[in-house]
């Protein structure tokens, strides 16, 4: 990722339960506790991710990647996921967000939707297009979009961290009527 454009993808955010703020390699064992549970990573392409090792060279990547972020409880001011930006084409107005996880003390909750709607409506200052891409296997990532509001665009094998696999390539547009831009875009001044 061009490093002149990190900052415009690494911004703190904060939302009524979560917070959010460029990763740090200090992270490392706070997140790394939160990313241990094999749950997370079942139906993922990664699935033993879990293990440290292989969660190590995820996290060198995604610091790496210059748009990793880190997700904080604002309750108990523990990490408990992250998710990135990566992709970003100011020019095609679009940016993808993904590599999110969280950990599954906070699934089924407020926890994703509040953490995609912080993470559309920044980047949604900046261009027209999100894009999102979910393994064809995980499924309890595709009900996730849906109920975000995500459209699927198609499915196709795509490289994503030097792995090839097949992705449902979602989108949202900033103009989409499915969503309520009310909820990703802040009101107008």
């Amino acid at each position: 990722m061009p490093s002149d454009a990190s900052n415009l993808w690494q911004p703190r955010l904060q939302g009524e339960s979560l917070s959010v703020r460029p990763l740090d390699p200090h992270d490392f064992l706070s997140l790394f506790t939160a990313a241990s549970d094999p749950a997370i990573w079942a139906g993922h392409p990664s699935p033993t991710r879990y293990r440290e090792t292989e969660f190590q060279q995820w996290f060198d990547a995604a610091l790496d990647s210059g748009g990793a972020l880190i997700v904080e409880d604002l309750a108990t001011h523990t990490a408990i996921g992250s998710s990135r930006y990566y992709e970003w084409d100011l020019s095609r107005s679009e940016v993808s967000i993904g590599f999110t996880f969280l950990a599954t003390s906070h699934w089924g909750g407020k926890a994703n939707r509040e953490l995609k709607e912080l993470m559309m409506r920044h980047a949604f200052s900046q261009v027209r297009t999100i894009w999102f891409h979910v393994d064809v296997r995980n499924v309890r990532s595709q009900r996730a979009m849906q109920k975000i509001g995500g459209i699927v665009s198609h499915v196709a094998e795509k490289e994503i961290a030097g792995k090839i696999s097949r992705y449902v390539h979602y989108k949202i547009e900033r103009e989409n009527p499915a969503i309520s831009i009310a909820t990703v875009m802040p009101p107008p001044m």
